[in-house]
């Protein structure tokens, strides 16, 4: 049993085994773990798409939970997430994660955790993303990404097509593809260190191999462009 086996009664999902098994794999690594961190916190989900990180936030115990995404048609999705009572404690914003961020700083918002789970490697001010996240003063910061696999602090740059829902959100009007940049690990490790974080690299080996299908971009040979990782920025 995995917490998201309920995403196939949900229109998007009811055809897509493989991202339903996705899923309840990155929650068994990412959300599990920290439930006892989670509970009783304020959470803000950045990239927050259609709820589902958000509404794992509630059920791990959240008294609260803030997403921001960039598409209302995602947000309008959650809707159909089953527990009324979860759902009662995430609020969705439509807004682009940056003027968001900086919206909360300017009303004086503060969240305990913020989850940055599957848009690093969508953007391109990564730094500027981190400074606004600390503004917010987080006692942790979760972040799951594709990492260059490169030697040296780089960050690797990519075109991406904007009219895919995983995908960036236009940059400007119009725009058909987006720039953006896929940091190395080091760089990742470099940018936290600068802004007072110890970043702790999670261990994905607690997933067997036998049952890594969907989950292969976490375990990618060095001698490929990128890996899925995730770690917990933790204030020094």
């Amino acid at each position: 049993m995995g917490f998201y086996d309920f995403l196939p009664e949900i229109g998007r999902y009811a055809d897509d085994p493989g991202t339903v098994d996705r899923m309840n794999l990155r929650h068994k690594v990412i959300i599990k773990p920290l439930e006892d961190q989670i509970a009783g916190k304020r959470v803000l989900d950045l990239a927050a798409h259609d709820g589902r990180w958000a509404y794992a936030f509630a059920a791990a115990g959240a008294r609260e939970v803030v997403g921001i995404e960039g598409r209302q048609e995602l947000i309008d999705r959650f809707d159909e997430f089953p527990r009324a009572h979860l759902r009662e404690k995430v609020t969705l914003i439509c807004d682009d994660i940056y003027d968001g961020m900086q919206k909360l700083i300017d009303a004086g918002e503060r969240f305990d955790i913020v989850g940055v789970l599957g848009i690093l490697y969508h953007v391109m001010d990564h730094f500027r993303l981190f400074q606004l996240v600390r503004k917010l003063g987080p006692e942790l910061v979760i972040v799951d990404s594709e990492f260059a696999q490169r030697p040296g602090q780089v960050i690797m740059l990519v075109r991406e097509r904007t009219d895919n829902e995983l995908n960036s959100i236009p940059q400007i009007e119009g725009q058909e593809k987006a720039l953006i940049g896929i940091p190395s690990f080091p760089a990742m490790e470099a940018m936290a260190d600068v802004l007072d974080y110890d970043c702790h690299w999670l261990d994905w080996n607690a997933i067997g191999a036998g049952k890594r299908k969907f989950v292969g971009d976490y375990y990618r040979p060095a001698d490929q462009p990128k890996r899925r990782g995730t770690c917990l920025l933790i204030p020094k």
